[in-house]
């Protein structure tokens, strides 16, 4: 089973995005020593912890490079529909909204500057978030988040939380907005075909385990088909990024219109591309039109472009456990069907 104990084995990446690709890609190690790496982890746990509590400004000071950025925030797009409104977001801090949010589980990996976080958050809805009215509600929720370090400090911060879960179990939905629309920001990261990639990797050196796993996940996005003895006996895939959307299938009776089929043009995009030991991990941008039926809901001739972090596990050159984590919110904001898939899931 891939379990987050799993995750922590392999390796993420973040922030600079193709360059580190780039970088990895020529088999190039990234990673400069166990220290190191723990230094890192001890460093972005203090940006976690600190955050809500009375030394949270004094922590960020240490922790945070004077050109600290958010790529993303944890509840970007619900930050943003609120923004668009005329009300306040939460920003960074969820603490307000949910005074007992707290942070658990957190599982690390590291490889040079980079960090890869998995954690779980747990909160009660106890006042207004970003425009939704307390419920009194809890949830708990996975996340994925990824951090670029320089020099000890933190230059870069993307979080993931699953927003559309979030919404889920608040019971709310997106308030109607004057122009009747709700969209999703444009994703601004770099990223290459997979084919340019495969063509890069396959040039080597492939000198190392890490340099030819990578080499077989890009290959898992390439024009050409996956071969099928690169797949182990037992391969398994643990969990599919758009969950929540399958589920809303499974409950409509609709399972058969899956993404996969819905998108037309559909040419995914890889961002990273990092290895470690038996893991590999891969952030990419699912890219394509919306043609056919999803999950029941018609077509919509929409072109949708969102992030996607994929964890697969290669042993003895096989491809063995694959693990994936989407931004189904940016999804269904793209093609305007959050509410029906709220109204869907509840009804199950």
């Amino acid at each position: 089973m891939f379990t987050r104990r799993n995750f922590v084995n392999g390796a993420l990446g973040v922030g600079a995005g193709l360059a580190l690709a780039a970088r990895n890609s020529q088999g190039a190690p990234a990673s400069t020593g166990g220290a190191q790496n723990e230094r890192n982890k001890t460093v972005v746990r203090r940006f976690m912890e600190s955050q809500g509590t009375k030394d949270e400004a004094a922590i960020m000071r240490e922790v945070r490079a004077p050109d600290f950025k958010w790529s993303r925030l944890a509840t970007q797009h619900l930050d943003d529909q609120a923004r668009s409104q005329g009300v306040p977001s939460a920003g960074p801090d969820l603490h307000v909204p949910f005074p007992d949010y707290a942070y658990r589980q957190f599982e690390f990996v590291a490889e040079g500057d980079m960090i890869g976080l998995t954690f779980c958050t747990s909160g009660t809805h106890k006042a207004a978030f970003n425009g939704i009215p307390a419920t009194a509600k809890k949830f708990d929720l996975q996340n994925v988040a990824m951090f670029q370090l320089a020099s000890g400090k933190i230059v870069d911060a993307w979080i993931l939380n699953h927003e559309f879960s979030m919404l889920e179990r608040l019971g709310a939905k997106l308030a109607a907005r004057e122009d009747s629309q709700a969209s999703a920001q444009p994703l601004r990261s770099a990223s290459e075909d997979p084919d340019v990639v495969i063509k890069r990797l396959a040039a080597g050196p492939l000198a190392s385990r890490e340099d030819r796993n990578r080499l077989l996940i890009a290959r898992t996005k390439g024009s050409a088909p996956f071969p099928k003895e690169s797949y182990a006996p037992d391969f398994r895939q643990t969990r599919v990024g758009f969950k929540q959307l399958r589920n809303y299938g499974d409950k409509t009776g609709t399972a058969s219109q899956s993404l996969g089929l819905a998108l037309s043009e559909r040419r995914d995009r890889i961002e990273n591309l990092i290895a470690e030991g038996d893991q590999v991990w891969m952030r990419f941008k699912v890219v394509g039109i919306h043609t056919k039926p999803l999950y029941g809901l018609p077509p919509t001739g929409k072109r949708v472009e969102v992030s996607e972090v994929a964890v697969m596990r290669v042993v003895d050159g096989k491809w063995k456990e694959a693990w994936y984590y989407a931004d189904e919110l940016g999804l269904m904001l793209q093609l305007g069907i959050v509410n029906d898939v709220l109204s869907g899931s509840a009804a199950g």
